[in-house]
């Protein structure tokens, strides 16, 4: 039983380490259009602030399912 916890949370690290991955990388591709649209004004300033939103927040997922395969918790 404990194995298949362990591969569970290995597959979910896996996902999420591939999709914060995959957000770094379309960003980085798309740097350009991303600079282009915001730079228009109005109300494209909240572009770039839900972009940073969504990658923190997948990173952070990543990286809390990182320690937790790893073992190492918060002290509480």
């Amino acid at each position: 039983m404990e194995k298949v916890k362990n591969t569970k949370k290995i597959v979910k690290l896996f996902g999420l380490g591939m999709l914060s991955t995959g957000l770094y990388g379309v960003l980085f591709i798309n740097e350009n259009q991303v600079l282009d649209i915001t730079s228009h004004g109005h109300w494209a300033f909240v572009i770039p602030i839900t972009i940073a939103f969504v990658i923190s927040f997948a990173h952070g997922a990543f990286t809390s399912e990182f320690w937790d395969v790893l073992g190492i918790k918060a002290k509480k």
